[in-house]
Formats: C-alpha cells, structure tokens, sequence
C-alpha cells in the first residue's frame, strides 16, 4: 500500500503528460475536422473553433473531389506506394542480410555510413539529386520519386538485422549442404522469416511516402502527376487560402492513412518492439 502511495505523485504527473501529448495531437485534426463542413460564407464569420451548422454538409467534399482531382492524385499515389515498396523491401531486405550474416571488410564503415547519412539534410543534396533525376531523363515522370524512395535508410537496416540476428545459422548450414546457393537461402530461408520485419517496415514507408510533399512537389510538378499531398496546394495561393477546403481535402487524405493505422498498429508496435529484444 505505502508503494502505491508514493508512486501516486508520479502517476499524476505521469497521467498529466499524457493528457497534454493526446491534446496536442489530437487537437490540430479537431480543427481541421471542424472546418471540412463549413461552407466559403459559413467560414468566413464564424470562428475556427466554432462548431459547423451541419455536419452532414458534403460541398467540400465534392468541390475537392472535383478541382483537386482527388482520384486521379489517388491513383498516381498508389501506383509510387507499390513501385516504391517492392522495391525498397528488397534492396533493404538483401542489404540486412549481407550486413547481418557475412564479415567483410568496411562492414562497420557502410553500417556507419548509414547513420551518417541520416545527419546529413536532404536539403542540401537536392541539387545533386536533381541533376541526377534530370540527366536519367525521370523528370516530371513516376519513376523520379520511386527512384529516390527506393533507397533503405538506418531505421529499415535495424528493424531488419535484428530479425536476421535470431534466425539460427543452423539454418543456413543446413540449406548449404543440401547444395543451395546464397541467392536461394535469402530467398527461400531468410526472406519468408522476416515478414514481421517486412509488415513493420511497409507500414512505416507507406506512412512516409503517402505524406511526403517535397519529393512529389519538386520532381513531378505536372498537373496530370500530381499525387495526394500536393492537391492541397491546389487550394492555396500566395497571398490566400480556402481553409475550408483544404480542411476537406485533409480530411479525404487521412481516412486511408487512419484505417491502415488502426488496422495494422499492433504489426508496427509488435516488430519494432521484437526486434529491439532480440
């Protein structure tokens, strides 16, 4: 009883904190929420916190669907999630898997350098990149964002190699002496046991990729390519905005984004979590 008592303090301080993160996060979408059903006249006079005349109000909705072209910015979104995903979990994947099984000189560099590379802003590589994309002839197509999510990062090689560091040797062993080349252990051994890796991983990308602006917005500025996050800015100029819509639109982008999270949370919580204790 006494420990109860003395935690008691730093349960309330602790509840406390908690509340103030929730409210915090959770009261941008409220807002947003708020304005996606008032009209252009209705916004204009009342205030962003006041509740909307009807909730069943859909001419947001509608206005976005049809000026920001929501189902065509769907479609090109989808079509970079999945080229970008494929591609990505392999080169992640195969790289975990030499890092995690084979000594080789420089292994320490290149996991080193994969750190590093995370301190270093994106910002000032784009030129780089720029001219790169440009030279390959992928500006203004698809291929220049999957291009460039392509690449794994620091987070993705952890999550994989401490999936790869429990599968036992035994196993590779085994499929050797049975005449199975390397190609065919990753393939048929180590790949199917890092699904849990895998999920983890896709989820994390797809969240990034779907709300990524940057890279859509400077290397596919044609209309026809215009992905989910930059129909926003179809609805903002440069010394005005319609919040109201662009409440709307927001609205529109988070509902897949809040299913696939509710859905699949307890795959990104359960691998990350997994392979940190491994």
């Amino acid at each position: 009883m006494s420990i109860f008592k003395r935690s008691n303090p730093f349960l309330a301080v602790h509840y406390l904190l908690l509340s103030l993160a929730a409210f915090l996060v959770l009261f941008p979408p409220y807002v947003v929420f708020l304005n996606a059903f008032k009209g252009t006249e209705e916004y204009n006079v009342s205030g962003v916190f006041d509740l909307p005349d009807s909730f069943f109000n859909m001419e947001n909705f509608e206005t976005v669907m049809r000026i920001g072209h929501m189902g065509r910015a769907f479609w090109n979104t989808s079509l970079i999630l999945v080229l970008a995903l494929i591609g990505n979990i392999i080169i992640g994947t195969m790289a975990a898997y030499a890092l995690g099984r084979f000594e080789f000189k420089l292994k320490k560099a290149i996991l080193g350098g994969y750190v590093l590379a995370t301190l270093i802003p994106s910002v000032t590589t784009q030129v780089a990149t720029f001219s790169i994309v440009k030279e390959l002839g992928l500006f203004n197509t698809h291929m220049a964002p999957v291009l460039l999510y392509l690449g794994t990062d620091v987070v993705q090689i952890y999550i994989f190699l401490q999936f790869i560091r429990g599968i036992p040797f035994d196993l590779d062993e085994s499929a050797m002496m049975e005449g199975a080349s390397l190609a065919r252990i990753f393939r048929s051994v180590i790949f199917p046991l890092l699904m849990p890796a895998t999920a983890t991983v896709t989820i994390i990308k797809t969240i990034s990729i779907y709300n990524d602006m940057y890279i859509p917005y400077l290397y596919m500025p044609a209309q026809k390519l215009g992905v989910v996050s930059t129909s926003l800015m179809k609805f903002a100029g440069v010394n005005s905005a319609q919040w109201n819509l662009i409440s709307a639109a927001v609205v529109i982008i988070l509902i897949p984004t809040v299913i696939m999270y509710l859905f699949l949370q307890r795959y990104i919580f359960s691998g990350i979590v997994s392979g940190s204790v491994k």
